[in-house]
């Protein structure tokens, strides 16, 4: 073949490989981004790489101007392909779009690990993957293309891979066959760019059949057990780097498990905020959808004493992961936006309205409270760890669902919602909640029967100065008096709880949410709406199958006061037995929520997770090292496998013979020109004038007498002539470089080539 056209073949074949060696990990960012938006950027900057790699190759291009190309290619294509959103007719950059690349360098690492996958394909998170194809590609190629042994570029296309795998998800897309068709591709390229490269041989007169046709089923033999040595080792890799629970990625050390068991319950400030804070502006919520609520919290776990968020089940309350885009895809209503600016409100609970598909945090403070804000899709409240205060805004998307009549809901059953336990609740709220009900055939009227009892057959007081008396607090003494009380005298906090008690005793799935929204007597003015705490409130949600989480306010209205100051116990109260708790129910779905993905064992965090976290990163990191190293593994066991048998061929004259074999080969793998077929005394020949090292025209005289000789050589002989044979190896490479040494370790020539031992042996003769 020509070489102009074995220069293009072998330029098409590099760039193909590097193509498919760096689609492994492009592909493996699919968890990561929320659709096949980021392939855009991935292939764009791929594309791109590899031109850049190519253009520099073709021109000889040096190192430093390759890479200024690089950075230029960066800046122009960026705004096109990571940063559309930034650009003039989504092609041309602006100053906007540069100054965000630039930025993007150092930052877009960790706004992608500190954002919950998976995270859209835009605002800046495409800068990763862009400039990761981009860099890697141009290494890559620049490596297949133009250096003396194309292996190295392997290095960096496996450095992009394990760096896609540590930002990656615990949960990988499809390992196995990233492993395998990396392995692949790589032994494969290696063994094609190998079968192509020239081989200086002389074809001895006296050799039986076609040389070339017998290299060439040797190399196709070797190349073939390679690969599949390579293969398989692939898909034990992969299969220990993705095992059946979750591995162990860099986001999962950067956003630590939230604990909302850190803060106290909100129920617990409520007749705090009713008597301090009654005209004071806690925040204004603006855009506020008519009949919509400001949600403070949700709780559904009850100890006895507080109720609370809870931390049981895959739609646990205390569910929060940090906030991103697209928080509730499915969440269906009348969508809004809602700015929400902070005045005296001093708390971690972020008020929200409905499903918040987005928040943008505004201010000073903007990068420090998106980084602490939580959100559960589930209960659709929000958390801000470093807390909220006087100052804060931030602007809401959101969602806000319409509730379906009693009518509508006539027919619908309660949804088969694993709830948490409910504990040291009083044994008679069942009996209580059971003969409110006995009249009611339908679960929304079992619900709205306990609502009635309660609104209606009670009255309401805060228990503030010039009210009825009426106690703070919500745990089970407090509940029992008021539902044994001839007067039922409470605000928000205790008529909900006692609902969504006596609901759990007859197994609907209830819970307590506080919040804000405005009173009939004050209803909202203009679009404005001002939280105080005289229009703090708490209600009940109960949940229907396929519906969601209805709400229900089980508190009489403010006028509805008793007629005197005083609440009686009921003549007869009944014992306060405390119930014990009902069986454990077995985890039923929920409608579409986030798990939540903390360690319900706490002995698990701290050093020894950290250890754990550190140990799986550097385990998977060799094994990836492993599966890159197995084809050079996989050389170095085939020649220490030839040499041992060399060294203990059967007979005494072909050890001799192997020795002087090995010697050659050895050379012939330091780059030496030896040629097919020569005698050893050419053979010393060559090798001498190539390592300056005179003692192999000796050695192979020595050789010839020992084989050719009239008797054996004894083993003393044997251990000397091998003795030799490693010193003037040892001196090949004593006077070479150090990359020099490691390419003739890799080496596949003298594999490649056979050996005139191989050729001998098939003769039954020992070489000349």
């Amino acid at each position: 073949m020509r070489p102009a056209a074995l220069t293009t073949r072998r330029w098409i074949l590099d760039l193909t490989a590097a193509a498919l060696l760096l689609a492994v990990p492009v592909a493996g960012f699919w968890p990561t981004y929320s659709g096949p938006g980021y392939l855009v950027a991935a292939i764009g900057g791929l594309v791109l790489g590899l031109a850049v790699a190519a253009l520099g190759a073709w021109r000889r291009f040096g190192v430093l101007t390759l890479a200024g190309i690089t950075v230029l290619v960066y800046f122009l294509f960026g705004g096109a392909l990571a940063l559309s959103h930034t650009t003039i007719l989504g092609v041309i950059p602006t100053l906007q779009t540069w100054g965000m690349l630039a930025l993007g360098v150092v930052t877009s690492w960790k706004e992608l690990l500190t954002t919950v996958a998976p995270v859209p394909a835009g605002e800046g998170f495409l800068i990763v993957p862009f400039l990761l194809t981009l860099v890697a590609s141009v290494l890559t190629a620049s490596m297949a293309l133009r250096a003396r042994r194309a292996a190295w570029a392997l290095l960096p296309a496996g450095g992009f891979l394990a760096v896609q795998i540590a930002l990656g998800t615990a949960q990988p897309a499809v390992p196995v066959v990233e492993g395998v068709v990396f392995a692949v591709v790589a032994t494969g390229w290696l063994a094609m760019r190998q079968s192509w490269t020239p081989q200086q041989a002389a074809i001895p007169l006296g050799d039986d059949g076609d040389p070339t046709a017998q290299g060439s089923v040797r190399r196709l033999a070797l190349g073939a057990g390679v690969v599949a040595v390579a293969v398989a080792v692939g898909v034990v890799t992969s299969g220990l780097a993705a095992p059946a629970s979750p591995r162990y990625v860099l986001r999962d050390v950067v956003i630590p498990p939230f604990d909302i068991r850190e803060f106290p319950s909100p129920l617990q400030s409520f007749r705090a905020y009713v008597r301090d804070d009654a005209e004071t502006p806690l925040f204004t919520a603006t855009g506020l959808p008519e009949d919509a609520r400001v949600r403070i919290a949700a709780m559904d776990a009850y100890s006895g004493t507080v109720y609370n968020v809870s931390d049981e089940g895959a739609g646990a309350s205390s569910a929060f992961t940090p906030v991103r885009s697209e928080m509730s895809p499915d969440a269906q209503g009348e969508s809004a936006r809602v700015r929400i600016e902070i005045g005296d409100y001093d708390a971690v609970w972020m008020p929200g309205v409905g499903a918040v598909e987005s928040v943008a945090f505004d201010g000073e403070r903007a990068e420090e409270l998106r980084r602490t804000a939580h959100y559960n899709p589930s209960t659709q409240t929000g958390v801000v760890t470093s807390g909220l205060r006087e100052g804060d805004a931030y602007d809401l998307e959101v969602v806000v669902p319409s509730f379906p009549s009693d009518d509508a809901l006539a027919d619908v059953a309660f949804a088969p919602v694993k709830m948490p336990t409910q504990r040291a609740v009083p044994q008679e709220f069942a009996e209580l909640a059971s003969d409110a009900t006995a009249d009611a055939e339908t679960p929304i009227e079992r619900v709205r029967a306990l609502q009635t009892m309660l609104s209606e057959g009670g009255f309401f007081s805060h228990g503030l100065e010039g009210e009825p008396l009426s106690r703070a607090g919500h745990g089970s003494e407090r509940i029992s008096t008021l539902l044994g009380s001839e007067q039922m005298v409470g605000d928000d906090e205790q008529y909900a709880v006692a609902m969504a008690l006596l609901a759990r005793q007859i197994g609907i799935p209830a819970r307590v949410v506080m919040g804000f929204h405005p009173d009939e007597d004050a209803p909202l003015t203009g679009d404005t709406f001002t939280a105080t705490g005289e229009n703090l409130h708490a209600w009940v949600e109960v949940a229907f199958d396929g519906v969601g989480w209805v709400p229900f306010d089980p508190t009489p209205p403010e006028d509805q006061v008793p007629s005197d100051q005083t609440t009686k116990p009921r003549a007869d109260p009944k014992p306060q037995v405390l119930q014990p708790p009902p069986p454990q129910q077995a985890p039923v779905d929920m409608p579409p929520t986030i798990p939540d993905e903390r360690e319900a064992d706490e002995d698990e965090e701290g050093p020894a997770g950290l250890i754990l976290l550190i140990a799986a990163i550097v385990g998977i990191s060799l094994m990836v090292l492993a599966l890159l190293a197995s084809p050079f593994l996989i050389i170095g066991a085939i020649k220490a496998t030839r040499r041992r048998r060399r060294r203990e061929a059967e007979r005494a004259a072909d050890r001799i013979s192997g020795g002087w074999d090995e010697l050659v080969d050895r050379a012939v793998d330091y780059g030496t020109p030896v040629p097919a077929g020569a005698t050893r005394t050419e053979d010393a020949a060559v090798v001498r004038s190539a390592f300056d090292e005179p003692a192999v025209a000796t050695l192979a005289h020595r050789a010839d007498a020992e084989v050719w000789g009239p008797s054996d050589p004894s083993a003393e002989d044997i251990d000397e002539f091998w003795r030799q044979v490693d010193e003037i190896v040892g001196t090949m490479g004593a006077r070479s470089s150090l990359w020099r040494r490691i390419r003739a370790r890799l080496s596949v020539r003298s594999l490649l080539a056979g050996t005139r031992f191989a050729r001998s042996a098939r003769k039954g003769a020992p070489a000349s």
